[in-house]
């Protein structure tokens, strides 16, 4: 708080006298927030006049080029206008640029909600590097989600491979104790071959497994994350929850110890779908709508096409 005097002094100033905010803080010794402070609480709109900038005059050449090319690097606009007789530094270039480049609509997007049992998405986290013994291999982790219970699975590979893909499906539908009717994909090399707009080429591989568990395999529209955020957020809830400070020996402990935190933790949250039910209990109740698992599981071995030349040895 200021005292009464000084506040009246700057409203006369201000209002009588005409003095700018700078004049008026010089004069009463005061800060320049303080009198705009003062002013705004009598209802006094801050304005403050717009310094000139050596890039005003290319303003309107910055906002025809970027009209006609969105996605123009600032780089590239800075030395078009350099060319042109700009002499600014590109840092603050940039920071013009960022303003001026339009910005795209807003988009919709609406709640995609599935039927008990109908659904689950499957995708793959990536956990950096991790040596074993003098090689470096790369932790991934094979995550299925339930869409109505959203309860994950969750299975740790070094690869990516079919072999690692088919083992997290079989695995998946052992601990979910069924096989939900449709699968969504993110466009997967081992679920989709070739795609060109909506015509899809599945992997044979990918359709054998979806013949021998009954279900439908879906891949969601290219660049569409959101047809598929709910295993896209149990990967982030994976990262979060269950990796930091994690110790582990070997993939088979680390595997029990997914196992053990989709059970324990993430199947302790609320669910989303009815929040008077944990994600266990709601997964309980999901169970018996999912289709039943076959007598036999789906061979998960590696295929490798190679080569042999002429002398009997084979690299692969």
């Amino acid at each position: 708080m200021i005292p009464a005097e000084l506040e009246e002094r700057i409203l006369r100033l201000h209002f009588v006298e005409g003095w700018k905010v700078g004049t008026i803080a010089a004069q009463c010794g005061v800060h320049h927030s303080t009198v705009r402070r003062v002013l705004h609480d009598r209802g006094v709109p801050a304005v403050s006049a717009p310094r000139p900038s050596m890039v005003d005059p290319y303003l309107p050449f910055l906002e025809e080029t970027l009209a006609a090319y969105p996605k123009l690097p600032a780089s590239r606009l800075h030395a078009m206008v350099v060319a042109r007789g700009y002499r600014g530094c590109q840092s603050h270039f940039r920071r013009i640029v960022s303003r001026l480049r339009p910005k795209p609509p807003a988009e919709a997007f609406q709640r995609i909600r599935t039927l008990i049992g109908e659904e689950a998405q499957v995708d793959w986290g990536h956990f950096g590097q991790h040596r074993i013994g003098r090689a470096t291999r790369p932790l991934s982790a094979f995550v299925m989600t339930l869409s109505w219970s959203r309860m994950p699975f969750v299975r740790f590979s070094y690869d990516q491979r079919m072999g690692s893909f088919l083992a997290g499906h079989v695995h998946a539908f052992r601990f979910f104790g069924g096989v939900p009717r449709r699968l969504l994909y993110d466009n997967l090399r081992s679920v989709v071959a070739e795609r060109r707009a909506d015509a899809i080429r599945f992997h044979p591989t990918a359709l054998a497994l979806a013949a021998h568990y009954r279900f439908e395999p879906r891949p969601v529209a290219v660049a569409r994350g959101n047809e598929k955020g709910r295993v896209e957020r149990t990967i982030r809830y994976l990262r979060t929850s269950f990796w930091p400070a994690r110790t582990w020996d070997g993939l088979d402990d680390l595997n029990a110890q997914a196992l053990a935190w989709c059970r324990e933790i993430a199947g302790a949250r609320a669910c989303p779908e009815d929040d008077t039910m944990t994600v266990r209990e709601a997964w309980a109740n999901e169970q018996p709508r999912l289709l039943p698992l076959p007598d036999d599981d789906f061979p998960v071995h590696d295929v490798v096409q190679v080569r042999v030349g002429k002398q009997p040895y084979v690299r692969f």
